[in-house]
């Protein structure tokens, strides 16, 4: 019985395994049919994708260097023009305004000249009887030394009738003693008169030099009040532009007084600070002659070319460089000064002239760069280096930059003739990438 029930018992779990195997059997078979159907994939080839750039073959050439700056334009001269005497504005020229151009030699005001005449017609007759004193002192000498003669005889007269009288009266005894002394009386007034002209012709020298002083003075105030009196009259000291002026009929105004600002544009200037390592390599420099002083002497005037910054393409004037004026070791700058003549400071009527006050930039040529490779200045890295092309493969090369100017780059070691560089903007491109040149230029 106990074989019996075990046997009714077990039958369940056979039936159960038989169910499992049949399904794991059918699950077998269905995924090896499935995949008797399915076709392997192809096999994926590994290929290197070219980057696509293109290059510049470049040679050594020599390159003129321009040195650029900025600067604002400004008269050459100024002056301040300012009344030298004291007085009243009765007269102003009729176009003295700000802005205008005045001829050299016209009148541009004139000072209440009244007192200034009467001093000289005071000073004119004061002269004139200093020269009269002068004359008559001459004269009065003259006449003196011819009576000293006369006065030199009466003594001797005088003198012999004394010694006559005299010797009469002891020896003869002759006479009377009043008539000898009336005789030696005589005789010492004659003495005396000749004594007081000597003196008095002694001193005439004096007296006319100080006559001739005083003459001297004399003119040197009539000098003084006609300058000033030819003060009272302002003239233009140069054909000039008035770019100031504070005048009115009826100001009364005193020497020094800043009546009106004349601009001379004859000659234009710009100061152009330069970057002392560029004035240092490329400016021109002659050579030194005459005497060496520790200044840029010997400056070459080369000629440069100023372009009105709001309009570079159709205002453009010649200049020429004149001078260093200055050296700033803070800045590390050179200041240098153009001049423009006013005969270049015109281009055409249907073009504005180049005037004071416009902010220009400045190009100046420079020595030339030998032996130089041309490259767009985005072909070199901020770090001086350059790609290039070797075997259609990306290699990377340290170069020395000699300049950057404008849109181009010129390297000097690094390169060599027929070297192909990459002129396309890479970003971190992986050394000895595969290259594809899609466009070449020489």
């Amino acid at each position: 019985m106990k074989n019996l029930f075990r046997q009714i018992n077990s039958r369940p779990v056979v039936k159960r395994i038989v169910i499992c195997a049949a399904i794991l059997f059918f699950g077998f078979a269905g995924m090896s049919l499935l995949a008797a159907f399915k076709k392997p994939p192809t096999e994926a080839k590994t290929e290197e994708r070219p980057i696509r750039v293109e290059v510049l073959e470049v040679n050594a050439e020599t390159v003129p260097v321009t040195i650029t700056g900025y600067g604002e334009t400004r008269a050459l001269s100024t002056a301040v023009i300012a009344p030298e005497v004291t007085g009243k504005i009765v007269a102003t020229h009729p176009r003295l305004e700000t802005g205008e151009v005045i001829p050299a030699g016209e009148v541009l005001f004139k000072i209440d000249p009244r007192d200034y005449a009467a001093n000289t017609a005071n000073a004119r007759a004061t002269v004139r009887q200093l020269e009269n004193t002068v004359l008559r002192l001459q004269k009065q000498y003259e006449i003196d030394r011819k009576r000293l003669k006369t006065l030199e005889r009466n003594r001797d007269l005088a003198v012999g009738e004394f010694e006559r009288l005299k010797t009469l009266l002891e020896k003869d005894a002759i006479g009377t003693r009043s008539g000898v002394d009336a005789a030696e009386k005589a005789a010492n007034a004659a003495t005396d008169q000749l004594d007081l002209m000597n003196q008095a012709i002694a001193l005439y020298p004096i007296q006319i030099q100080e006559a001739k002083s005083g003459l001297a003075a004399g003119r040197a105030q009539l000098e003084i009040a006609k300058a000033n009196l030819e003060r009272c009259t302002v003239r233009a000291p140069f054909t000039g532009r008035i770019s100031a002026e504070a005048l009115e009929l009826g100001l009364y105004v005193n020497p020094g007084y800043q009546a009106v600002t004349l601009a001379n544009d004859a000659v234009l200037e710009i100061l152009v600070p330069l970057d002392s390592r560029d004035a240092r390599k490329w400016l021109r420099f002659d050579a030194q002659s005459g005497p060496a002083t520790a200044w840029f002497q010997n400056l070459a005037r080369t000629p440069s070319t100023v372009r009105w910054t709001e309009s570079p393409a159709t205002h453009a004037w010649e200049g020429f460089l004149d001078r260093v004026v200055k050296f700033d070791q803070e800045t590390r700058t050179l200041t240098v000064a153009v001049k423009i003549p006013a005969a270049n400071a015109v281009i055409s009527d249907r073009t504005l002239p180049l005037v004071e006050g416009m902010f220009c930039s400045v190009e100046i040529p420079g020595l030339p760069m030998e032996n130089v490779y041309r490259l767009p200045r985005w072909a070199v890295s901020f770090s001086n280096k350059v790609y290039t092309v070797q075997n259609n493969r990306l290699k990377t090369i340290a170069v020395t930059v000699v300049r950057s100017q404008g849109e181009e780059t010129f390297v000097g070691a690094g390169l060599k003739p027929g070297d192909r560089v990459i002129t396309t903007r890479l970003v971190d491109p992986l050394e000895n990438s595969l290259l594809e040149i899609v466009a070449s230029k020489s």
